[in-house]
Parts: C-alpha cells; sequence; structure tokens
C-alpha cells in the first residue's frame, strides 16, 4: 500500500459555546493547515476529543473535513469505539464519504490483553472497507493497551489485506525502529510523538508523521524534515529545541488538547471551549499562556492562519 511522507495533523474539534459541534470553521481550518505543509488530518482522535462525540457528531466531522479538502489530501478517519457495532457503523460511513483511510485505538473498556485479541478486533472492522488503507492507533497511555506493535504485524501479516500500519505514539523509540525494519519496511509506521520527531528520522527511519502540535506549529516541523535531508543536523536539533520549548509550554495548560487548541485563538482561528471532563483555560491561564508563548518567539514558526 501506498505510504504516507510528510505530515498529518490531528486536528481539534471545534465547538460553539453551547456545546454543539462548529462546522463552519472547518474550510478555514483546512486551508490553514494546507497553507502551512500539512500533507492530511487524522479525524476524531484523541485531540479531536472523538471518544467524547455521539456518533452523528462523528459522522458530522468527518464528512465535512472530506467536502473541506482537495483529492489528494489525505483524510484518514478515527472509527474506534468500545463498541464494535459503533465502529463498524463509522467505518462504513466513513467508506461512503469517500475518506482516503480509517483507524482505530483498542477499546478504552475493557482493555485488550493478547495481542491475537487485538487483531481480531482489528480485522473485523477492517473488513468493513476492505479497498481503504487501515492503521491500528497505538496510543497506550490513553487506552491501556500496552501490547507489542511487533507482534501485531506479525498477528495481522497475511490476515488482514488492507492493514496499512500504526500510528505510533509511544516512547520506544526501540520498538517503533523494530516495527519500521518488519519485512523490510512493509508496513507505514507513522511516527505520532511530536517532541521526538527528529530522532525518528535519524534513528527509525520515519517518513510519515501524525502530531497534534502540527495544529499550530506545522511550519516549525517542515523546517525540521527540510533541515534532516539537507544534512542540517545542527540546525535540525536546534529546531527541535524550539518544539520542547513549545511542548513545555502547553504541558504548563493541561496538554496539546486544552491548552493547544486554545493556541489555534491565539493565532486567530478561535476553536471554542473543550468537552467536559477537560477543564477549559480561565482568562487568565489564556493570558498566562500567551505570555509564555511570546517568550519562546512562538510568532516566528507557529502557523499562519488563512481565513477561507
Amino acid at each position: 500500500m501506498e505510504k504516507i511522507i510528510g505530515m498529518i495533523n490531528a486536528p481539534f474539534t471545534a465547538f460553539n459555546e453551547d456545546g454543539s459541534i462548529n462546522l463552519d470553521v472547518v474550510p478555514s481550518y483546512a486551508a490553514t493547515l494546507i497553507e502551512n505543509g500539512v500533507t492530511g488530518v487524522f479525524v476524531n482522535g484523541s485531540s479531536g476529543e472523538g471518544h467524547l462525540l455521539s456518533d452523528e457528531e462523528r459522522m458530522a466531522c468527518a464528512k465535512k473535513w472530506v467536502e473541506s479538502t482537495p483529492d489528494d489530501f489525505k483524510v484518514i478517519i478515527h472509527v474506534g469505539n468500545n463498541s464494535i457495532a459503533t465502529a463498524k457503523k463509522l467505518a462504513q460511513h466513513a467508506k461512503e464519504i469517500g475518506a482516503w483511510g480509517f483507524s482505530v485505538m483498542g477499546p478504552t473498556f475493557p482493555a485488550i490483553g493478547r495481542v491475537q485479541e487485538l487483531a481480531d478486533y482489528c480485522a473485523e472492522i477492517a473488513e468493513v472497507a476492505p479497498q481503504m488503507p487501515f492503521y491500528y492507533y497505538h496510543i497506550p497511555a490513553f487506552t491501556g493497551v500496552y501490547l507489542p506493535m511487533r507482534d501485531l504485524l506479525e498477528a495481522v501479516d497475511g490476515r488482514i489485506e488492507n492493514f496499512a500500519g500504526i500510528k505510533y505514539t509511544y516512547e520506544s523509540l526501540y520498538e517503533y525502529t523494530q516495527c519500521r525494519r518488519y519485512k523490510d519496511g512493509k508496513y507505514d509506521i507513522l511516527h505520532g510523538q511530536d517532541e521526538t520527531v527528529l530522532p525518528s528520522l535519524a534513528f527509525g527511519g520515519a517518513t510519515g508523521c501524525i502530531g497534534g502540535t502540527f495544529n499550530y506549529a506545522a511550519p516549525l516541523y517542515v523546517a525540521i524534515r527540510q533541515a534532516w535531508e539537507a544534512g542540517e543536523i545542527e540546525k535540525a536539533r536546534e529546531l527541535q529545541y524550539k518544539s520542547l520549548d513549545l511542548i513545555d509550554v502547553i504541558c504548563n495548560y493541561r496538554g496539546n488538547i486544552v491548552g493547544g487548541k486554545q493556541i489555534m485563538k491565539v493565532l486567530g482561528l478561535d476553536l471554542g471551549p473543550n468537552r467536559t471532563p477537560f477543564q477549559n483555560l480561565s482568562a487568565e491561564e489564556y493570558s498566562a499562556m500567551s505570555k509564555e508563548l511570546e517568550a519562546i518567539n512562538f510568532a516566528e514558526f507557529g502557523c499562519k492562519i488563512v481565513h477561507a
């Protein structure tokens, strides 16, 4: 299957003040990402608060992103759910609207405890749309599914024909590289930790990455990749340090899902609040975060908003 080259963004879901989803901002959001070097989106994942959306909201978000992007922009829909029936319904919808690919993370309850169980879960959902690339979303900090991913590749190899690869969001560069090297790179292993993009390029041989901070700092990661490809290692290292400075800031404000989403407002694209149980930033926290962003010269590498 085609392997992704470049950056896939994990977009936030915009909400109105009354709690309803706000789809009106998606065209501008999509245009912004494209202008800043992003090659696709991973919709309804953890950054998008996908598990806090109703089935109807998830389908509406998926459809809007497909409608708002050109054909060569890769829209991957996360369809995972504790209910296998719901996951299959969302997969069928992703197929019907013309999404490029689809993905699941393991159920959060009960957490899957054996590789074969996880392979069975993936197989049942993947077969809904056998012509579409299917990715497993490995994010054990959220799911509690701490299973060896190379073993999963062995379990699905030859069984799930449309298994494209893994969205790998975990700290082990060793395991990431094991997966990248499996059968001479048979599968697409998308690196999912923004703070280690450069190590993933240098050690893991990453070609595609999925990130949450790409939402507002995509030019920085484009620059990291360009410096690495040009052999400018020291420059690439310094740019990755800027990424760490940025991540230090969002860690002070409840992480990317909460603090990062409000950085979009700092840039000029207001995506509204988070859903309960996330605790939104107070006015004082928003002001303090804005000052911390100024201190690291965020304006130099932040995304430029495009109003479609």
